[in-house]
């Protein structure tokens, strides 16, 4: 079994879904059947929407860097990172050691090109479309990005989840959300929040849905166990 060093923190309660999606993968006997988990909860990561939308935070970049070099020498043989928008540094995490980095959103990618997935609505943070991270994992599979033309309720729940507001309350805002990306054409919802991946089950059902979170939740069993 592999060890895999998680930049947690991004936020606190996505990397703790993160390890309680990967415990549940794996049908364990015993404490030593499950996967080795090295975890940097981190919450102290410059804020990646101070820094892609409003402009004037401090750059995540050499603070993730910096962690996967840790996690490395703290034994991990392969890195994951649980948030979505953080991916725009991914090459800042990649070149930082010479360990397997697991990408979400490739890995994301992949996954709904093989469900059939064309058009995809797109639950994230404006960080995620204003960055551009999926754009070039998308078009490699020819996917397209449905995103709403006023996408700050998306905004507002995900900062009222890291403010620890109810997730009952949340919810249904959520679920409004996504029906608005269906009446606009899109043909499967794509969770690329893990602060929204706390709240799946509120989606409606209309179309299918990936959750990212699940992506790197497989893709890390794979590396671990094989």
């Amino acid at each position: 079994m592999k060890t895999v060093g998680i930049l947690g923190g991004m936020g606190p309660e996505a990397t703790v879904l993160l390890m309680q999606k990967v415990l549940a993968a794996v049908p364990a006997r015993d404490d030593s059947d499950h996967i080795p988990l090295i975890v940097h909860q981190n919450p102290q990561v410059p804020s990646r929407i101070k820094a892609l939308i409003e402009g004037t935070g401090e750059d995540p970049g050499p603070v993730l860097a910096r962690m996967a070099r840790d996690l490395q020498a703290a034994g991990a043989q392969a890195l994951a990172m649980p948030c979505n928008t953080a991916h725009h540094y991914a090459l800042a995490v990649a070149n930082a050691t010479p360990l397997p980095f697991l990408n979400m959103l490739e890995l994301t990618a992949q996954t709904l090109a093989a469900q059939g997935a064309r058009r995809i609505g797109m639950l994230a943070s404006p960080a995620t479309r204003l960055a551009g991270v999926f754009a070039a994992p998308f078009a490699a599979h020819g996917l397209t990005p449905v995103f709403l033309p006023d996408d700050s309720g998306l905004l507002a729940i995900i900062r009222a989840v890291k403010a620890g507001e109810a997730l009952a309350t949340l919810k249904p805002r959520l679920a409004q959300e996504a029906e608005a990306l269906l009446a606009q054409g899109a043909d499967h919802l794509l969770v690329a929040c893990t602060e929204l991946s706390l709240m799946t089950d509120a989606l409606p059902t209309a179309a299918p849905h990936t959750d990212s979170l699940d992506c790197l939740t497989q893709a890390i069993t794979d590396f671990a166990m094989g």
